[in-house]
């Protein structure tokens, strides 16, 4: 399902850079994230997304080779806008472990109030192959640089331990995320369990 295109068709940042190709990308992601709020993963079809953009389908799998690079894009916006509002805003919490959670614990209840968006970006996150790396990449960085930040206010640099120790956190929040998507863990498991993931991280 990652596409046999590959990520050969996906435009890069200086190919999507004008204001008429940005105004089409997010036109396109704004109809994925509507109909993935409406229906799940099985809501987002290519030529239904085209048609809401306003756009030719072409032109759409010249953005997007494959349904997933679609879905995990609409999710690292989901990220960047989450990353954007935490950006200024200091995290409460006196440890580092509160901060993480509180972030965390925002993060899935945001999740959690759109059951059917988050089914459709989990899922597509799980069936990403190698094509997705560029798509995946920037859905880790923003994560890492949230938990980072909320680790160490203030901090621009963080060391690569501090790094090391994010993306474990952001590993296993996204692997209690698939398991709730599925249906192996409930909502108020959720939060217990990174609870105890976190603590053995950043104790305190």
């Amino acid at each position: 399902m990652g596409g046999s295109a590959g990520t050969a068709g996906s435009p890069t940042v200086e190919e999507h850079g004008s204001a008429a190709q940005r105004d089409r990308r997010k036109r396109i992601l704004d109809a994925t994230i509507a109909l993935a709020s409406q229906g799940g993963f099985d809501a987002v079809q290519m030529r239904t997304v085209a048609e809401q953009a306003d756009v030719a389908l072409g032109t759409l799998y010249r953005y997007f080779p494959s349904k997933i690079h679609l879905l995990v894009s609409a999710l690292g916006r989901e990220f960047e806008r989450a990353e954007a509002a935490t950006r200024d805003k200091p995290t409460p919490g006196g440890t580092p472990h509160e901060r993480v959670m509180f972030l965390l614990n925002r993060t899935t209840q945001g999740l959690q109030g759109d059951p059917h968006l988050t089914e459709a970006l989990t899922r597509a996150f799980m069936f990403a192959d190698a094509s997705v790396a560029q798509e995946i990449h920037v859905v880790g960085t923003l994560l890492n640089t949230m938990l980072t930040r909320a680790m160490h206010p203030g901090e621009e640099h963080p060391s690569e331990h501090e790094v090391a120790i994010a993306r474990v956190i952001a590993d296993v929040w996204l692997s209690t995320l698939v398991g709730w998507v599925t249906g192996r863990t409930s909502a108020d498991e959720v939060p217990r369990r990174m609870d105890v993931a976190v603590g053995l991280l950043l104790p305190g």
